[in-house]
């Protein structure tokens, strides 16, 4: 599993603060706690105003990279302005991409950037039109990125493609549908990845932990690939190690072994 951190995000509002503040201090722990939790990838989204999301986003990138060799995962809604990150080479190593779609023309601004290198890239399913509540056009919109990606020469298991998780509380058919674009993105594609923010499915739901670890336990069933989570959450870390371990990931547990003796499963002490 491709755990991608979640933790330096400006809508979470100690996140925000520390943005306006520059505060160096907290943006180095949050980054470091994730880092030795295990991530493989650090979202990097500043999620503030148009006109100063440029410069938080650079001294995010800073901030992050003078602590941590993790591959950073530049994150913006704004597609020039994940452009202008990407040909300016202020990143030091080749890291995510969060994220295109098919809103106008994201997918063609990012893709030729992309082609021959070791960036990975998320797709969101997601058009003009915003997400769709049915699987079935979501995967249709996961097929025409995808086709975009080949055509451009992008890697495509460098692709990962997020079926946007829907909130439980407001879709009981959410974790159902997600399986349904896990499996027929495989099936289409068996090279792209499948991503997914696991926390949404349980917006407005008590007891949020409970939710969350047994959707990833069923996305992991139906192929999930990646996760945009919490690398400290050790419920969410030991479900991913039972799973692997119970799904021959991870014959005989070794990994699931290691990770309780040196604490990144079991209960929290």
């Amino acid at each position: 599993m491709i755990v991608i951190g979640e933790k330096i995000n400006g809508a979470i509002p100690t996140i925000r603060q520390a943005i306006a503040d520059r505060d160096d201090a907290l943006i180095r722990e949050r980054t470091l706690a994730q880092a030795e939790a295990g991530a493989d990838f650090l979202d990097c989204a500043p999620s503030t105003s148009t006109e100063l999301e440029y410069d938080a986003m650079c001294w995010l990138i800073d901030t992050m990279q003078a602590v941590t060799e993790i591959p950073l995962c530049i994150d913006s809604p704004n597609v020039q302005l994940l452009k202008r990150i990407l040909e300016e080479g202020r990143v030091r190593r080749p890291g995510m991409v969060n994220s295109v779609n098919e809103e106008g023309t994201k997918c063609e601004t990012i893709f030729p950037i992309i082609a021959g290198t070791d960036w990975q890239v998320i797709g969101l399913t997601c058009d003009r039109d915003g997400i769709p509540m049915d699987p079935e056009k979501k995967l249709d919109i996961a097929k025409r990125m995808i086709d975009k990606a080949d055509h451009y020469g992008v890697k495509l298991s460098n692709f990962h493609i997020d079926p946007c998780v829907m909130a439980l509380a407001t879709v009981p058919s959410a974790m159902v549908d997600f399986e349904k674009c896990i499996r027929g993105i495989h099936e289409y594609a068996p090279e792209v990845k499948v991503t997914g923010a696991i926390s949404n499915i349980s917006f407005d739901m008590p007891a949020r932990k409970y939710v969350n670890v047994n959707c990833m336990a069923y996305a992991i069933l139906a192929g999930l690939d990646s996760a945009i989570m919490d690398p400290c959450s050790v419920d969410m870390r030991s479900t991913i190690y039972a799973c692997e371990a119970l799904r021959m990931k991870d014959k005989g547990g070794r990994k699931y072994n290691r990770a309780y003796r040196s604490g990144k499963v079991g209960i929290k002490k």
